[in-house]
Parts: structure tokens; sequence; C-alpha cells
């Protein structure tokens, strides 16, 4: 806007004219300066919403680690407090030190031909003992070929030929046998390598080169084995205490498409759908049946599924906090995240068998929580209208990323804080966050997907290996047992 400030000549007529005169001045700068200063407020208000956008990160934000970019790999503080786990193995870790094998597969001996003090012969000598050192190392690789010969005889009384019977497995006239298949699955599905590059390991390796299409077609093959594992995890996660789910997003055939995940410390199912919302999660075909406590991190289509219940995880909470905090100065934050942390400890330090809080720590910290949350509303106060008579904007305000995160700690407090009324619940989302994160390594190498099919037989795949692994099981022989017919199927025993 355009600030007229009076003259003297238009001052000194005001006077001539009388009080009414330079009341009349005096109003219209005043209304020029209320108007300065909204104008102001809106830029203002502008500016800071920039640089928080620009701040955000992984680190103190919801955002992906993939959003960063170059300007933001600066090392930045963890929200794990010091001393929490030093250095080093952890108590309980069993180490991996190389330990000498009784009965070594393959023995050298090395003889004593000569005294090495006055060089006389030993040719003959019995021999009175043995120093022994072992060597581990792996022998030889080489493809093996096997025959196959069905017998084919004359049977005297008729005159008729009958054929020997080969194994189930061996369909083709030429084909690979399992361990083959094996190790191209666990190539490119645990170990997220390329095919391309599959194949060239079998060249350098085995000296025999595969084609790509056999390493797709081992995938395949595998993913028709696990069928029945996989219809047991989904089985076993309906009906699973607590649940973990989330969610990111996968490049397919070049567009946006969302991996969802579903997990338990001992359980992962994973589903590939072009939707992020309640259309994929329905086609997943979990949540729907599920009735425990579902662990999330407040996107809203899990809360439309009402029959179970929601516990929100707090280490996202910590990042947006302390993103507050630093981009907005505001103490409220940082008491927040003292508090939980202070929950946290609290839950961590209850004896056994004990599954919450005593009513009276429950009573004293929902106290302090209502406080702090108040504290923070009475930081932001909701701004006043300026703009009398003029049209309101349909739908909900916008408002700050404080009170957005305000709002949700006051509407939410019994997800926020349901770790510590059932310890069943844990403090956070960390599990579905690591068994997301390593299917999002697959992206990094290859740069997506070329079909959806493909796609989504991977998430089946690893669902399968995250399962076997979860269970204490070696990957390479629970993908070794399914081509045999026996794959890995947990069971209610096993949860």
């Amino acid at each position: 806007m355009n600030f007229h400030m009076p003259t003297d000549e238009e001052i000194h007529t005001a006077f001539a004219q009388g009080e009414a005169a330079v009341m009349a001045v005096f109003h219209a700068v005043a209304a020029q300066v209320a108007a300065l200063a909204q104008q102001l407020a809106q830029q203002g208000a502008v500016l800071q919403e920039l640089q928080a956008r620009l701040a955000k990160s992984s680190h103190n934000s919801s955002k992906p680690p993939s959003s960063d970019g170059y300007g933001k790999m600066k090392r930045t503080a963890s929200l794990r407090q010091a001393g929490d786990k030093p250095n080093g193995g952890q108590p309980g870790h069993e180490g991996q030190t190389l330990m000498a094998v009784e009965h070594p597969e393959r023995t050298v001996t090395h003889e004593a031909p000569i005294c090495t003090h006055c060089q006389a012969s030993l040719q003959g000598i019995e021999v009175v003992g043995y120093e022994e050192r072992q060597v581990f190392d792996l022998p030889a690789i080489r493809i093996e070929v096997t025959a196959h010969h069905a017998e084919i005889k004359v049977c005297p009384a008729c005159g008729k030929p009958s054929k020997g019977t080969f194994p189930d497995t061996v369909t083709q006239a030429v084909q690979y046998g399992p361990t083959v298949q094996t190790w191209a699955s666990y190539f490119t599905n645990y170990h997220h390598i390329p095919v391309e590059r599959t194949t060239e390991i079998f060249a350098d390796l085995v000296q025999h080169r595969m084609s790509e299409a056999t390493v797709l077609k081992a995938s395949e093959h595998l993913d028709t084995w696990i069928a029945p594992s996989t219809e047991a995890v989904q089985d076993l996660l309906r009906d699973a205490e607590v649940l973990h789910v989330d969610e990111s997003g996968l490049r397919v055939r070049g567009k946006l498409h969302w991996l969802h995940v579903a997990c338990t410390e001992r359980l992962t199912s994973y589903e590939v759908h072009a939707k992020r919302g309640h259309e994929a999660m329905e086609e997943a075909g979990i949540l729907g049946a599920f009735r425990g406590t579902v662990v999330h991190d407040h996107w809203k289509p899990y809360f439309t599924y009402d029959e179970c219940d929601h516990a929100l995880c707090n280490a996202h909470h910590l990042r947006e906090l302390r993103f507050i905090d630093t981009q907005y100065q505001q103490g409220w934050a940082n008491d927040m995240a003292a508090l939980l942390l202070e929950i946290k400890t609290a839950v961590a330090a209850t004896p056994a068998p004990a599954m919450r809080l005593s009513s009276p720590e429950l009573a004293a910290f929902e106290t302090r929580y209502d406080a702090v949350v108040q504290a923070g509303f009475d930081a932001n106060p909701a701004p006043r209208s300026t703009t009398e008579g003029a049209e309101k904007k349909r739908g909900r305000p916008k408002q700050s990323p404080p009170v957005n995160l305000l709002i949700r700690l006051r509407d939410f407090k019994g997800e926020v804080l349901a770790f510590m009324s059932d310890f069943r619940v844990p403090f956070d989302n960390n599990q579905g966050e690591r068994d997301i994160r390593m299917v999002k390594v697959k992206q990094k190498v290859s740069g997506g997907f070329r079909t959806l099919e493909g796609a989504q037989r991977f998430g089946r795949i690893r669902g399968y290996l995250s399962t076997a692994r979860k269970h204490a099981k070696n990957v390479f022989e629970a993908i070794r047992d399914a081509f045999e017919g026996n794959p890995f199927i947990p069971s209610p025993k096993m949860q």
C-alpha cells in the first residue's frame, strides 16, 4: 500500500479549521499505520513459514532422508541421550571370534626334513607331536551338472515299453536346479543386487553366465512356493495384539506408488499399491480384521479403522518438537520432549509383572502433560481478525506447525500416551520404520521397478525373508527350503 504522510501545509490547514479537522488527519494516519502493521505481520508469517519449510529435514520432521538433498547432509544432533549405549558390543551381544574346529574337512601335513639347529637330517625320525593352525576358506565353486536317466524297458509279457519316473523337480530336458535358483533369488531379493549384476556374479564365481530372464524366473517361482507362508503371516498379523504400520513412496513404471508394511517383532508383510490411503490398506487385507492396537505416525486414513485401538509414534513427536524448539524458539516444545522421555524411562524402570504405570503415576504424568499443552497454546494465541465484514474463507483456517502439533497432542492424548497405560504398546513406531527402510534400499540401487507385478512380487518375497530372519532362520536356507517345497511357515506358537 502507499503510505501518505500529511504535509506541513495540510497540518496547518487542519489546525486552522479546528479540532475536528485535526482528528480527521490523525485518524487517517492511524488507519494507514494499522494497515502497514497488518501487512508486515502477514509478510513476517510468510517469511517464517518459508524459513521453517527450508529448515525441515528427516532429522526434525517426518520427511524421508531422500528429500534432504546435499545441502542438509551435515551431521545433526541425535534424539538418543548421551550414554544410553556406549560404543562397542552391548551387554549380551555374542562375539564372532573365529574358533578352531575339532574335525576339519582337510588336513595338510608339513614335514620337518632337517634339524633347524644343527642341520642334521630328520628323515625317518618318529613324529612326537604336531602344532596345528587352521585356515578357513571357501572351496572352488562350479556348476555341477547331474544327468537324470529314466530307464526304458520293454515288457516281455505284453511287449509295451515302460519308463522310470523322474523326480517332481525335474520337469525339463535342460533346467537349473534349486540351488542355482536360490542363489539368484538370494542376491536380487535379499541383497538388492540388480538382475544384470547377478548374472555377472554367476559368470565370475562359477564360470557360467545365466540369462536375465532366468534370474527373473527364479523370483517368480519363489513367489509361488512361498504363497502358504505369505497367507499364514497375514493371518497371524490380523490376530496380533500390537501391529506396526507404515508407508513410503516407491517408483514403479516411473510413477509414484506406495509401499505399505504391517509388521510385528516376528512377522512382516508388504503391499505395493498405486494409492497411499484407505484403498491400499483394504487391498492389503489386514487392518480391516485387526482388533488389537495399531501403532502409526498419525496418517489420517489409519483412523478409518475404528474397531481397533490406536497408538502414535513418539519418535515422530520428538523430531517435530525439536524442530519447533529450534525454529520457533518455543520452550514448551522442549518441556514436552523431556516429559515424554521421562515417561519412557519410568515405563522401562517399572518391574514385571506390571503392565502399566500405577494410577498415581498415570494421573501425575497426565496433569503435567495437560499443563505443557496449555503452555503451548498460551504461547500461540489465536490471531485476531482485522478484516471486519470481509468475506470468510471456506474450510479450516491454516495453522502454524506449533499449533498443528499442539492440536494433535491435545486431541489424541490417549494415543500419544498409550505406551504408559499398556506396556505391550511401544514408545515409537521404529519397528515399522526399520522394516520399510530396507525395502527402500532396493529403489536406491535399481532406481525403481519396471512393472507393478514385479514390485508386488518383490514385496511378498521380502516379507517372507524378513519373517524368516526375525525367527533366527538362515535366509539362504529359507529360500532353498521353499524351492524344495518346504517354505518356512510361522505358527501361532512361535509368536
